[in-house]
C-alpha cells in the first residue's frame, strides 16, 4: 500500500519522526506540492493514501487517481479537499480536530501580551544600549497596558474559544463572548452577550470562529465603527475574517489601537498587503499551532485516523 505526503515539511521539518506512518505502508513524502494539478497527479499515482496539509485536492484530481481510498488532512480545517467528489468516488476523508487548542489560546494571549507590554521592543532597546546609557533606572519606548478590569470580547465559543476565555478570566479581566449558537454558561464570572453589545463594550475583541459565507470579511468598517475606540484586536482563527484594507485604514487612524494576527488572507502574506505597513500591526506567521508538543500530537492522531481506517472503522471523518 502507498501512502503520499503531499506537503510534510510544515507538520514536521525534521523534529519528529515519520515512524508510525512507514509501519502502515510504504511511504513517500514530499516537503512541498505546488498547487498544480498536473503534478498533484504524478505524485499520487497508484497511492492508496493521501496526506495533505494545504495541498488542494481538486473534484479534478480526486477523479483521475482511480486507486486513491483515503485522504487524510493533517489539520482541522479540510476546504482543501472537495469532499463532495471525494465522497462521490468512495474516499473517506478525515481531519484532525482539536488537537492545539491550548496552544493557539496561548498564542492569543501572546499577541496581546507583546502589544500591552511590547517586550520585542524593549528587549531590542537594552540589546542597543538604550538602558545603559539612560539617565534613570527605567524607561518604555511606548505606552504600556494594565489588563485588569478590561472587558476581553470572544467571538466563537468552542474549545479555542473557551480556553481564551479562561486565560483572560486568570488575568482579571471581565470575560464576554458572542457564539452563533446561544451556549448555556455555568461560570459567575462569564456572560453572553449579543454581538453588536460585544462590539460595543469590549477593550479588546478575540475572533475563535471558522471562515465560512457568513463570518467571511466580518471585521470590516461596518463592524469597526460599533467598536470602541482603541480596542484591540486578536486574530488566530482564519486571516479571511478580517476585511484587511479597512483594519489597516482603521489602525492608522487609531480607531484600532492595535491587531495581533496569526493569520492573513493569503499565506504566505503578499507584499502588498496593507497590515504590512499598519500602525501598530503585529503579526506573526500561522505558528499558534507549532509548538513541537502540539505537533507530535497532531501526528499521533493522524496516524490513529489511517490505523482505524485500516481498521475498518474509520474516525474523525469529515464526510
Amino acid at each position: 500500500m502507498k501512502i503520499i505526503d503531499l506537503d510534510g515539511y510544515g507538520l514536521n521539518p525534521g523534529d519528529l519522526s515519520w515512524d508510525g506512518f512507514k509501519q502502515l505502508g510504504e511511504f513517500t513524502y514530499y516537503d512541498r506540492t505546488i498547487a498544480n494539478e498536473k503534478i498533484i497527479l504524478e505524485r499520487i499515482k497508484d497511492a492508496e493514501i493521501i496526506l495533505t496539509n494545504k495541498t488542494p485536492l481538486s473534484k479534478k484530481v480526486i477523479s483521475q487517481a482511480p486507486q486513491l481510498k483515503y485522504i487524510g488532512v493533517l489539520a482541522t480545517g479540510f476546504n482543501v479537499v472537495d469532499v463532495k467528489a471525494a465522497t462521490e468516488n468512495n474516499i473517506t476523508v478525515t481531519n484532525i480536530p482539536s488537537y492545539g487548542t491550548d496552544a493557539v489560546a496561548q498564542h492569543t494571549l501572546a499577541l496581546l501580551l507583546e502589544i500591552t507590554n511590547q517586550v520585542g521592543l524593549h528587549n531590542q532597546a537594552v540589546q542597543n544600549g538604550e538602558w545603559t546609557k539612560s539617565a534613570d533606572f527605567t524607561f518604555w519606548k511606548t505606552p504600556l497596558m494594565s489588563l485588569t478590569g478590561k472587558t476581553f470580547g470572544i467571538i466563537g465559543f468552542g474549545s479555542i474559544g473557551k480556553a481564551v476565555a479562561q486565560l483572560a478570566h486568570a488575568f482579571g479581566m471581565n470575560v464576554i463572548f458572542y457564539n452563533h449558537n446561544p451556549k448555556k454558561v455555568s461560570a459567575s464570572w462569564l456572560k453572553q452577550v449579543s454581538l453588536e453589545t460585544l462590539y460595543a463594550t469590549a477593550d479588546i475583541i478575540s475572533l475563535h470562529v471558522p471562515q465560512t459565507a457568513e463570518t467571511t470579511n466580518m471585521i470590516d468598517t461596518k463592524a469597526i465603527v460599533q467598536m470602541k475606540p482603541g480596542v484591540i484586536i486578536i486574530n488566530t482563527a482564519r486571516g479571511g475574517l478580517l476585511n484587511e484594507t479597512d483594519v489597516a485604514k482603521a489602525l492608522n487612524q487609531g480607531k484600532i489601537y492595535a491587531l495581533g494576527a496569526d493569520v492573513v488572507s493569503n499565506e504566505p502574506i503578499n507584499s502588498d498587503n496593507p497590515l504590512l505597513t499598519a500602525k501598530n500591526s503585529f503579526l506573526t506567521p500561522h505558528i499558534a499551532w507549532a509548538p513541537i508538543e502540539t505537533r507530535q500530537r497532531l501526528m499521533n492522531i493522524a496516524v490513529d485516523n489511517l490505523k482505524a481506517f485500516l481498521a475498518g472503522h474509520p474516525k474523525n471523518m469529515v464526510n
